[in-house]
Protein backbone atom coordinates (compact mmCIF):
# COMPACT_ATOMS: atom_id res chain seq x y z
CA UNK A 1 0.00 0.00 0.00
CA UNK A 2 1.11 3.60 -0.97
CA UNK A 3 2.52 5.56 1.95
CA UNK A 4 1.11 8.70 3.09
CA UNK A 5 3.58 10.47 1.29
CA UNK A 6 3.64 8.09 -1.64
CA UNK A 7 -0.04 9.20 -1.69
CA UNK A 8 0.28 12.57 -1.83
CA UNK A 9 3.03 12.17 -5.14
CA UNK A 10 -0.16 9.90 -6.03
CA UNK A 11 -2.51 12.47 -6.51
CA UNK A 12 -0.04 14.92 -7.65
CA UNK A 13 1.00 12.70 -10.59
CA UNK A 14 -3.08 12.21 -11.27
CA UNK A 15 -3.64 15.75 -11.41
CA UNK A 16 -1.35 16.29 -14.11
CA UNK A 17 -4.06 14.59 -16.40
CA UNK A 18 -7.23 15.36 -17.84
CA UNK A 19 -8.53 11.34 -17.61
CA UNK A 20 -7.22 9.93 -14.40
CA UNK A 21 -6.69 6.52 -16.33
CA UNK A 22 -3.62 8.42 -18.11
CA UNK A 23 -1.85 8.64 -14.48
CA UNK A 24 -1.71 4.52 -14.74
CA UNK A 25 1.95 3.98 -16.13
CA UNK A 26 3.40 6.84 -14.19
CA UNK A 27 1.86 6.02 -10.92
CA UNK A 28 3.14 2.46 -12.07
CA UNK A 29 7.05 3.72 -12.19
CA UNK A 30 5.85 5.48 -8.99
CA UNK A 31 4.72 1.96 -7.52
CA UNK A 32 7.73 0.19 -8.94
CA UNK A 33 9.94 2.33 -7.16
CA UNK A 34 8.80 2.58 -4.41
CA UNK A 35 8.30 -1.63 -3.50
CA UNK A 36 11.23 -2.95 -6.21
CA UNK A 37 8.64 -4.43 -8.32
CA UNK A 38 4.90 -3.91 -9.41
CA UNK A 39 3.18 -5.82 -6.57
CA UNK A 40 -0.46 -7.28 -6.85
CA UNK A 41 -1.47 -5.07 -4.00
CA UNK A 42 -0.22 -1.53 -5.83
CA UNK A 43 -2.21 -2.11 -8.88
CA UNK A 44 -5.42 -2.36 -6.90
CA UNK A 45 -4.01 0.82 -5.43
CA UNK A 46 -3.46 2.41 -8.40
CA UNK A 47 -7.14 1.06 -9.76
CA UNK A 48 -8.50 2.66 -6.90
CA UNK A 49 -7.03 6.07 -7.36
CA UNK A 50 -8.03 6.03 -11.15
CA UNK A 51 -11.20 4.35 -10.84
CA UNK A 52 -10.86 1.51 -12.81
CA UNK A 53 -10.46 -2.61 -12.31
CA UNK A 54 -7.23 -4.16 -10.71
CA UNK A 55 -7.18 -5.89 -13.91
CA UNK A 56 -7.96 -3.05 -15.98
CA UNK A 57 -4.41 -1.79 -14.78
CA UNK A 58 -2.72 -5.24 -15.07
CA UNK A 59 -3.44 -5.19 -18.18
CA UNK A 60 -2.13 -1.88 -19.02
CA UNK A 61 0.96 -2.87 -16.74
CA UNK A 62 1.35 -6.18 -18.18
CA UNK A 63 1.89 -4.79 -22.08
CA UNK A 64 5.35 -3.18 -20.76
CA UNK A 65 8.69 -4.77 -20.56
CA UNK A 66 10.08 -2.02 -18.24
CA UNK A 67 7.48 -3.19 -15.37
CA UNK A 68 8.74 -5.75 -13.14
CA UNK A 69 6.27 -8.58 -11.96
CA UNK A 70 8.36 -10.22 -9.65
CA UNK A 71 10.82 -9.10 -7.07
CA UNK A 72 14.00 -8.47 -8.72
CA UNK A 73 16.71 -6.78 -7.10
CA UNK A 74 17.98 -3.18 -6.73
CA UNK A 75 19.66 -3.37 -9.93
CA UNK A 76 17.63 -4.07 -13.77
CA UNK A 77 20.06 -4.72 -16.37
CA UNK A 78 18.39 -5.07 -19.63
CA UNK A 79 21.09 -5.96 -22.33
CA UNK A 80 19.68 -5.38 -26.22
CA UNK A 81 20.89 -8.26 -28.81
CA UNK A 82 18.68 -6.85 -31.64
CA UNK A 83 20.05 -6.43 -35.04
CA UNK A 84 22.92 -3.77 -34.61
CA UNK A 85 23.74 -4.77 -30.62
CA UNK A 86 23.79 -8.91 -31.88
CA UNK A 87 26.60 -7.68 -34.87
CA UNK A 88 28.84 -5.80 -32.24
CA UNK A 89 28.71 -8.02 -29.27
CA UNK A 90 25.31 -7.54 -27.75
CA UNK A 91 24.41 -11.69 -27.11
CA UNK A 92 28.66 -11.64 -25.94
CA UNK A 93 27.64 -8.78 -22.96
CA UNK A 94 24.51 -10.44 -22.22
CA UNK A 95 26.38 -13.94 -21.73
CA UNK A 96 28.99 -12.61 -19.56
CA UNK A 97 26.36 -10.52 -17.35
CA UNK A 98 24.02 -13.61 -16.84
CA UNK A 99 27.44 -15.75 -15.92
CA UNK A 100 28.92 -12.87 -13.54
CA UNK A 101 25.60 -12.00 -11.55
CA UNK A 102 23.75 -15.58 -11.96
CA UNK A 103 22.65 -16.45 -8.17
CA UNK A 104 22.86 -12.53 -7.18
CA UNK A 105 19.73 -11.32 -5.71
CA UNK A 106 20.65 -7.40 -6.54
CA UNK A 107 20.76 -7.93 -10.09
CA UNK A 108 18.61 -8.89 -12.80
CA UNK A 109 19.90 -9.13 -16.08
CA UNK A 110 17.53 -9.68 -18.90
CA UNK A 111 17.91 -9.95 -22.73
CA UNK A 112 15.71 -6.78 -24.07
CA UNK A 113 14.86 -6.56 -28.03
CA UNK A 114 15.82 -3.18 -28.26
CA UNK A 115 17.03 0.29 -27.08
CA UNK A 116 17.35 2.40 -29.53
CA UNK A 117 20.99 3.09 -29.52
CA UNK A 118 22.00 1.40 -32.19
CA UNK A 119 24.85 4.00 -33.22
CA UNK A 120 26.37 3.24 -29.74
CA UNK A 121 25.87 -0.49 -29.81
CA UNK A 122 26.18 -2.95 -28.03
CA UNK A 123 24.04 -1.19 -25.50
CA UNK A 124 22.63 -2.13 -21.70
CA UNK A 125 20.56 0.19 -19.41
CA UNK A 126 20.86 0.12 -15.85
CA UNK A 127 17.58 0.93 -14.21
CA UNK A 128 16.60 2.06 -17.93
CA UNK A 129 19.88 4.36 -17.66
CA UNK A 130 21.88 3.65 -20.93
CA UNK A 131 25.62 2.76 -21.05
CA UNK A 132 26.62 2.48 -24.81
CA UNK A 133 30.18 1.10 -26.78
CA UNK A 134 30.36 -1.77 -24.49
CA UNK A 135 32.56 -4.82 -24.02
CA UNK A 136 31.47 -7.82 -21.58
CA UNK A 137 33.88 -6.60 -19.36
CA UNK A 138 33.47 -2.78 -19.44
CA UNK A 139 29.69 -3.97 -18.84
CA UNK A 140 30.61 -5.97 -15.60
CA UNK A 141 32.88 -2.57 -14.43
CA UNK A 142 29.55 -0.68 -14.83
CA UNK A 143 27.49 -2.96 -12.96
CA UNK A 144 30.20 -3.44 -10.54
CA UNK A 145 29.66 0.30 -10.10
CA UNK A 146 26.16 0.66 -9.44
CA UNK A 147 26.63 -2.97 -7.02
CA UNK A 148 29.10 -0.31 -4.72
CA UNK A 149 27.43 3.04 -5.27
CA UNK A 150 30.29 4.58 -7.22
CA UNK A 151 27.17 5.14 -9.77
CA UNK A 152 24.11 5.89 -8.52
CA UNK A 153 20.72 4.55 -9.72
CA UNK A 154 17.72 6.48 -9.76
CA UNK A 155 14.89 3.66 -9.15
CA UNK A 156 14.04 0.45 -10.78
CA UNK A 157 11.82 2.24 -13.24
CA UNK A 158 14.17 5.58 -13.83
CA UNK A 159 12.53 7.93 -11.15
CA UNK A 160 12.74 8.68 -7.67
CA UNK A 161 10.31 7.33 -5.10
Amino acid sequence: MFSPELLVRAHEIIAQYPDPHSAILPLAHLAQDHDGWLTNEAMAEIAELVGTSPADVQGVCSFYTMYQRRPCGRLVVSVCTNVTCLVVGGPEVLAHLEARYAGDDDVLVEEVECLAACGNAPAMQVNYEYHEHLTPEMAAAVVDDYKSGQLRARGVSGGTP
